[in-house]
């Protein structure tokens, strides 16, 4: 790490302050879009529409927004509104340009403190301050898909109480609205969108449309296009919706007996993931000399890019072949 020389202690210092300064701006960014003047009037806002604890999405995915210079400067950032889809899917109230500037923060503290580790190379150090930086996004998929997950979990019993109000004698934005207000979240804060939306207005297949771009999932798909189908051509709605229930319940088994099935060769791939690393650290602390060779010769730092672009091969490979889809 001497291709710094004698400046790299002015580099880091000038890293450092950059990275604490952007810390600061995304913290403030992420408490303006939580608890700012403008959420808080939002949240007022939506307060006199209804009483559901999540706001319409409609105006939800306004939230992410930050109306500042610097907000206005990272709209301009490529794959934004993809980064912003996917926080309003996650449900979290995270302003996406606060989570783009904690990746750079994060980004740059990590090179910052990497750049003393004697025993890595300048790309080792700008690809763990890479990796280190997208922790944010991680996380936000993370929570995503754990959304995702729930709400798979949760729309067949939504469909029977949609069903058993149709029974009733209601209509279905009826059955819309006791769903939303019977069942738990996130499930709820979705069906009242969807009725909240035809009420101001909106067409059902419109409010749909939307909700499938909210929850993108399979099962909602197959949901909307029953109701829009049946809305077209006839049809009893309430046996339609009961089969999709029934249906939806029969795949979420056969996933779960594929996931319990196919678990060895899962498992079997992140041990083969891992092994390399754990083995190489134990070594590493075993025996220094004998394990820096692969950083320090030439031919080393040569036979790790081609280990890490074989493993990278491999996991590939292995998660093809270790996911079946249903």
């Amino acid at each position: 790490m001497q291709i710094f020389g004698v400046n790299q202690f002015l580099v880091f210092l000038v890293l450092a302050f950059v990275t604490v300064l952007l810390l600061l701006e995304g913290l403030y960014l992420l408490w303006l879009g939580w608890r700012g003047p403008e959420a808080m009037r939002m949240k007022r806002r939506l307060g006199t529409f209804t009483t559901a604890a999540t706001p319409l999405s409609v105006l939800r995915q306004r939230l992410g927004r930050d109306d500042s210079t610097l907000g206005r400067v990272l709209d301009k950032v490529p794959g934004r509104n993809g980064l912003e889809h996917m926080v309003m899917q996650s449900g979290l109230e995270w302003p996406v340009s606060g989570v783009i500037v904690g990746c750079i923060a994060l980004g740059l503290f990590a090179f910052a403190g990497l750049l003393d580790v004697h025993f890595l190379t300048t790309w080792m150090v700008l690809l763990l301050a890479v990796a280190i930086g997208l922790l944010p996004i991680g996380y936000v998929a993370m929570q995503r898909n754990r959304r995702m997950a729930r709400l798979g979990r949760q729309l067949p019993d939504a469909l029977d109480l949609i069903t058993r109000a149709l029974r009733a004698g209601h209509a279905f934005t009826a059955g819309l609205k006791m769903a939303g207000d019977e069942m738990p979240q996130p499930i709820a804060g979705e069906l009242k969108a969807v009725h909240e939306e035809i009420s101001f207005g909106v067409s059902l297949q419109q409010a749909l449309t939307h909700l499938c771009e909210r929850v993108p999932l399979t099962d909602v798909r197959y949901f909307t296009v029953a109701v829009l189908i049946q809305r077209e051509s006839g049809g009893n709605l309430t046996e339609i919706l009961t089969d999709l229930s029934a249906l939806i319940r029969q795949r979420a088994k056969l996933i779960a007996r594929v996931r319990v099935l196919s678990s060895e060769g899962r498992l079997s791939a992140w041990i083969l993931g891992l092994m390399p690393f754990a083995l190489g650290g134990v070594m590493t602390l075993l025996n220094y000399d004998f394990m820096s060779l692969l950083w320090t010769d030439p031919i080393g730092v040569t036979l790790i890019r081609v280990m890490l672009a074989l493993m990278v091969m491999g996991a590939f490979l292995l998660a093809k072949i270790s996911k079946i889809r249903v």
